[in-house]
């Protein structure tokens, strides 16, 4: 599917928020090794890292497609797509 700079931005985005959801449940609950979370925190923080992840993988394979379509660096096209994301939170 082909996408435009703009939605490789919002999808970044989608991919930044999920990730500060997974770092903001892991500092209300604390680093696993040192006290046990329930089986409903393992739970949250697994769906939510999945999420992350997930996203995570979908941004970098449509920056990838996207920098081939234009003939360009995907490593140059990522840092300017993060740069983006960054200036439009």
């Amino acid at each position: 599917m082909a996408h435009t700079f703009e939605e490789l931005v919002a999808m970044q985005r989608t991919a930044d928020a999920a990730r500060a959801q997974t770092e903001q449940l892991r500092e209300q609950y604390g680093p696993p090794g040192t006290r046990p979370w329930s089986g409903q925190q393992s739970q949250t923080y697994e769906t939510a890292w999945r999420a992350w992840r997930d996203l995570a993988r979908d941004v970098h394979a449509a920056i990838t497609a996207y920098a081939k379509d234009q003939g360009a660096d995907w490593q140059e096209m990522e840092a300017r797509v993060r740069k983006a994301a960054e200036k439009a939170g």
